[in-house]
């Protein structure tokens, strides 16, 4: 093993109640999540924008998380809801539970 898991991340996950995973390169199941956000990241904000900096770049991609994709853009497997609307339902489940 190779990477994160030869400097104890398994054993940070698990501190945190988190199950990782590890498959062949290349993958896409095993991070269906992440490969669907940077997709979409690529294709929606930074795909034909040319940055002049590396921290340019950085606070667009932030820009981008913060104003957008968090809090406008609907997400099929959240039942068509933003993730801040998702994660208030969830609270609001807690709370009445």
């Amino acid at each position: 093993l190779t990477g994160l898991y030869q400097y104890g991340w398994p054993r940070h996950l698990k501190a945190y109640g988190f199950k990782g995973g590890m498959s062949r390169k290349g993958n896409c199941w095993d991070n269906a999540v992440a490969e669907s956000f940077f997709g979409s990241l690529k294709q929606e904000r930074v795909q034909w924008r040319h940055y002049q900096t590396r921290y340019e770049a950085q606070q667009d991609v932030l820009d981008y998380i913060s104003m957008f994709y968090n809090s406008r853009r609907l997400h099929s497997y959240l039942d068509y809801m933003n993730p801040n609307e998702y994660e208030q339902k969830l609270l609001g489940m807690k709370k009445a539970a």
